[in-house]
Order: structure tokens, then sequence, then C-alpha cells
């Protein structure tokens, strides 16, 4: 794994960060509301309820602010509503195959909650916990830490986790991830933003152009579960390395498309170690655009195909199929069973350290 420290000081904020409360959780817990500003007008809000991106106000070319992140109006519908939207996602993102992986000559049953294969850390992964919280007045930004004990959701070793986020004067959104453990573990932090451009509720994102700097992806099964191969875009309708309307080959005739009921694959990002550019989004209509940056090696593109509006958010609006899209960085889907995937595992004294950017402009 990673060992990149990152410098906090990212100059002084003009707006102070707000902290509210937010609610109680089922469990009796302060859930709290942190809001960012910047002096350009925009805006994020997080709370400590699975480190979740509650909402995003982003100015279009006239200057008018939308909320470009789906969500809800109020905590309990936080609790009760899709547990995915704007979480923190671990101890490991995406699906691993059947929930079973070897580690050190031991075999590790996860909770499965995806068909076969666990998703997303397990129904009580990082997106269901309260963290601990705490405003960083200094950097327009709030920290996060959570302690996962060993054994949680079946994962191996007690993990120390810090996720920060952090807003720019350069309309820049900033996700750092920071973790520790005591014993061997996979671990595969991201974050799960549903983002519409356009405003959150306002139509499909088919005619959203994205540029993805990948020039292989990963070949998924039936279930989800990546083949192990990587595979070239070209030729392909995953090939996004010019920018193409995110509907324009969606309901293609292929079997990659079939299985995911469209795009829900990992790219394979160009560049190394440091951060690089994954992927520009820009919607015509607003003048929006949004660049994602990123130190992981993977992102998984999501366009939104189980949203089928029976999730009801902000101002009342249903989401329906394909009403938002999701740029999730990552380390590859099932890489503790794929040895050729870049690594996932972390060992005892290492430090992880991942870094993610929604850079905004129009």
């Amino acid at each position: 794994m990673t060992d990149m420290p990152f410098d906090f000081d990212d100059g002084a904020p003009s707006v102070p960060v707000v902290c509210k409360p937010f609610g109680t959780s089922s469990q009796g817990k302060n859930v709290l509301l942190f809001t960012l500003s910047n002096r350009n007008g925009m805006q994020a809000q997080v709370t400590n309820f699975g480190g979740k991106l509650v909402s995003l106000l982003v100015p279009d070319k006239n200057g008018n602010f939308a909320d470009v992140v789906l969500g809800y109006s109020t905590y309990p519908e936080w609790e009760k509503g899709n547990p995915y939207f704007g979480a923190t996602i671990g101890r490991y993102a995406n699906r691993i195959a059947l929930g079973r992986f070897e580690l050190e000559g031991k075999v590790y049953q996860l909770v499965t909650n995806n068909g076969p294969n666990a998703l997303h850390g397990g129904p009580n992964g990082f997106h269901n916990v309260i963290w601990e919280a705490k405003e960083m007045q200094e950097c327009c930004g709030v920290m996060l830490s959570y302690a996962s004990m060993d054994g949680e959701e079946g994962y191996p070793g007690n993990l120390s986790v810090q996720v920060t986020y952090l807003l720019s004067n350069d309309n820049e959104l900033t996700i750092r991830y920071s973790a520790k453990t005591d014993k061997a573990t996979p671990l595969n932090l991201t974050h799960h933003s549903f983002f519409n451009l356009r405003g959150a509720g306002q139509g499909d994102v088919l005619g959203h152009r994205l540029m993805i700097n990948a020039d292989e992806f990963t070949p998924i099964d039936p279930t989800l579960i990546p083949t192990g191969e990587i595979r070239p875009v070209a030729g392909t309708p995953f090939d996004f390395t010019s920018s193409r309307e995110i509907g324009e080959r969606i309901d293609g005739d292929d079997v990659q498309l079939q299985y995911g009921s469209g795009y829900d694959h990992n790219f394979v990002i160009r560049g190394n170690g440091q951060r690089k550019l994954a992927a520009i989004v820009q919607e015509p209509e607003s003048g929006r655009k949004m660049e994602v940056l990123t130190t992981e090696p993977g992102m998984q593109f999501y366009s939104g195909n189980f949203l089928d509006g029976s999730d009801v958010g902000k101002g009342g609006c249903p989401y329906g199929r394909r009403s938002a899209f999701c740029l999730e960085t990552q380390h590859f889907p099932d890489s503790p069973n794929k040895n050729h995937f870049p690594n996932s595992i972390l060992r005892e004294g290492e430090v992880f350290n991942s870094e993610t950017v929604y850079r905004f402009s129009s």
C-alpha cells in the first residue's frame, strides 16, 4: 500500500466552518452537520453519519448555484434511505467474490450483501457508522475518524481510519484518506456521491459528456465481479478516451453493458503514484465541469442503472434510472483474490494514504 504523507495546510479559508446538530441516530448517538464554504459561494455539507457528503452547491455558467449530489433533506431520511448516497465506503469498496479471501494462510468469510458477493464493506460498513469529527478552521475542512475493530463485518485487524474533506477557494473538494492496522487486512476506501451536474433530481445524466483517462478496463462476470482480464477499451463502448455523451452507447449490444445494465465497471487510470487526472465530466446546458484527480490506480464508473424512482430525495424529487453517475476512485474490485491486480493489502507498520479531488468550473 502507499505511504505518501500529505500537507494539510491549504491556506486560511475566508468563511469559517460551521457545525450544527443534524439529528440523533437510532443508537442514540449525536449526528453533526458541517458546512464548508469558500469565497466563491461554493458550499459542501458533510455529516459524521457514514462520512457522507450531504450537499454540494456549485455555480453554473451564469453564476446560479445548484446542489449537484443526490441525497435527502433530513437526517431520518438519510438513515433510512439509500445507504451509499454521498458515503465514505470501507473497509473494502466495491465487490469481493463470494465474500471470501485468503490472507497469510487463513481463509476469511465476510458478510455477503450483493447476491453471492460482499459489497462496500458489508451492510454495516463505514457508510453506516457514526464517525468522530472535528472542524479544521485553518484549512476549511472537517476530519473524520473511525476505529474499525478486528472481525468487524469479517475483516481482520484493528483498523484506524481518518477521512478529511477540504474545500478550497479554487473550487476543489479534496478528500484525503489515511489508515493504519495492527494485522494485515484488505483496504479499499472511496467516496460514493451520485452526481448530476444539472442539479439533483433534474432529469437523467445521459447528455453529460464524459472523458475517462484510461486505455483499459476490467471486464466483469454476470455477478459484477472482475474476471481478472484487463481489456483495452479501444473499439468498445468503454472507450471514453475522448469526450462522449454517457448515453451514446449505453444500451448497445455488448455483453458487458448487459451484465451491468449499463456502465458499472472499473477503469485502469493512466499513470502511477502521485495525483493524476482520472476523468472530466461536462454538462452542456449548465456549463458545469467536474474534473476528478486521484492517487488511486482505478475508478469505477457507474451510470445509475439501478436507481428506479423509489428513492425520493431533496425537494421531494424521485431519483429515477440513470438520474446520476458515480466516479469512485479505488483499488480494483476483488483485488484480494486477484494477485495480478494492484496490491490492496495494508499490513502492520504501514500507513495508507490516498487523495481524490473533485474540481469544479463553468
